[in-house]
């Protein structure tokens, strides 16, 4: 909808009504040395010029984009079904926020009742709340609802998770003093059990397994379930959902709370956001859940309907009670997810995901042939993995560029040591001729 400024009138009519002269009365209480006298803006443009301007940026960003992109690093190409783009632009579904009414929200509280329901199954978990804001935030949440658990005062977090979502962590975590510790990764790229055996002690409130994690690499998630086993630590597990469908689950191996992206799901790149947070534990831990819950119940007619059943911000229960200040749950975007799992089914995610794990590794296995390539960690990947370079990988990434080809991430950028080294992704987007492209590319390096 366009916007439509009010009339000289209108603000008169405001300003006489709350008693003041002006606009600039309205900020009387801001003290003067914090004002800007003006914003150095330049000269307004008419709407038409101004979405001429906006239709000419856009076509100069695309003819400047790369026509491959095998970048990766958290967000990532997927195809998504028709329907999914359809249903969400339904005037019933078209929301961010938590539908408080229950009475005239049946559509979307069904949608989020779904949403919960995918995610315990592609999880192996009991409970999934009705979405958190991304999957940096959801770990974010999952580590400080460990605290509640069980009371620790230090967390560890391997060096393969992304380093985005670490940040995240450590703004969460700074504010209640929570120790951070960092376990490195081994020659396979997977974090080192070892270490975490070495560093788990009675304050860990929780260890952190992304799988796969920012190297793209595989983890011991069944091993780790061992270590962790009658031990007061949480288990908790990052994962991207598309792996889900060829991969056992973390449930299975004992994790107390499952988080993820729930970005590769049907919903688009859209330069960073908005995306979707998933987030499961066990029923026993319900009540130290963050966000809310969508549940199913039946009306004075004994019809099914669906209603809030938790709601854990500090507008619904006791402030001390309340286990996070997430404001929304992210609905259009979880409703987004649950529509593309639907319409592929168990089948359909299954195949995504052997089309994602074949089409890498034969990337892979062919730009190792290349010489002076090689793969730099040994442990099994999932849609990306680490090219090393003889070159430094910026360098490198520049040249690809100019081929027109986005190779992957300079992980230079995030660790000294891999500066020659390139996070490349496969997703089933990626055709064998587009494989052939990428491979010539480096090829003529």
């Amino acid at each position: 909808m366009n916007y439509t400024p009010h009339t000289n009138r209108d603000v008169r009519k405001m300003l006489d009504t709350i008693g003041i002269d002006s606009t600039e009365a309205l900020f009387d209480p801001v003290p003067e040395p914090l004002r800007l006298a003006s914003l150095d803006l330049p000269a307004g443009i008419s709407e038409m010029e101004a979405l001429e301007l906006i239709h000419e940026l856009g076509r100069s960003a695309r003819d400047q984009a790369p026509e491959l992109s095998f970048t990766g690093g958290g967000a990532y190409e997927h195809f998504t079904p028709s329907v999914v783009d359809a249903m969400i632009s339904r005037g019933e579904f078209y929301t961010a926020y938590t539908p408080y009414q229950a009475e005239v929200s049946q559509g979307t509280l069904r949608a989020i009742f779904e949403f919960q329901t995918m995610v315990c199954e592609l999880t192996g978990m009991e409970v999934a709340n009705a979405s958190m804001y991304d999957g940096a935030s959801a770990l974010a949440e999952a580590v400080m609802m460990a605290v509640r658990i069980n009371n620790g005062t230090r967390v560890l977090l391997p060096r393969s998770l992304h380093p985005f979502h670490r940040r995240v962590v450590e703004t969460y975590v700074q504010g209640i003093g929570l120790e951070v510790v960092e376990i490195p990764w081994t020659d396979a790229g997977t974090i080192d059990l070892e270490q975490v055996e070495s560093e788990l002690n009675d304050e860990t409130a929780a260890v952190v397994a992304q799988n796969p994690n920012f190297l793209g690499v595989l983890e011991p998630l069944e091993a780790m379930g061992s270590l962790l086993r009658n031990r007061p630590t949480a288990y908790v597990a990052s994962v991207n959902p598309i792996s889900l469908g060829v991969i056992r689950p973390p449930g299975d191996f004992g994790a107390d709370i499952v988080v993820g992206d729930g970005q590769p799901l049907g919903l688009p790149l859209s330069y960073g956001g908005p995306y979707v947070g998933m987030f499961a534990t066990r029923e026993r831990h319900i009540r130290r859940m963050p966000g809310r819950v969508v549940g199913q119940t039946t009306d004075a007619d004994g019809k099914r309907g669906f209603v809030m059943t938790l709601q854990t911000r500090e507008q619904h229960i006791r402030r001390e009670r309340a286990t996070s200040n997430i404001c929304t749950n992210q609905t259009l975007c979880a409703t987004a997810a649950t529509l593309y799992l639907a319409s592929v089914g168990p089948d359909g995610l299954r195949e995504v995901g052997m089309l994602n794990w074949n089409r890498s590794h034969e990337a892979a296995s062919a730009l190792q042939e290349i010489d002076g390539l090689s793969l730099k960690f040994s442990g099994a990947s999932f849609n990306e993995f680490v090219v090393e370079t003889p070159r430094p990988a910026r360098d490198a990434l520049r040249e690809l560029r100019k081929r027109g080809i986005a190779g992957g991430i300079d992980l230079g950028r995030f660790f000294p040591e891999l500066a020659r080294c390139v996070l490349t992704c496969v997703t089933e987007t990626k055709s064998k001729a587009d494989v052939a492209s990428l491979v010539d590319a480096w090829r003529d390096l």
